[in-house]
């Protein structure tokens, strides 16, 4: 396997761990959504969700290659994580 299907295979493996968590984060906003002040909880666990994956893609990123990922890196992972974007919305508002 080259290193660019490993990068991907990577990043697919952690948008899928990333969705995966979407019920637990609505539930567990919306339970804490007045100490939070959380107006929307589905808008807030949208951008938790993004935010998750394109952090966690970085890190696994960084990890793989034992440093920052380079900019081709970043939008590989931008691109990728935005290609998900209707399944998250998909996952949140249904």
């Amino acid at each position: 396997m080259s290193e660019d299907q490993q990068l991907e295979e990577l990043i697919i493996q952690t948008l899928d761990g990333t969705i995966s968590t979407i019920p637990i984060y609505m539930q567990e906003i919306e339970q804490n959504k007045a100490e939070l002040r959380v107006e929307d909880v589905k808008e807030f666990v949208f951008g938790v969700i993004v935010g998750m994956a394109l952090g966690m893609a970085g890190t696994a990123i960084a990890a793989l290659r034992n440093g920052m990922p380079s900019e081709q890196d970043q939008i590989k992972v931008r691109d990728m994580v935005y290609a998900k974007i209707p399944l998250i919305r998909e996952r949140i508002y249904s």
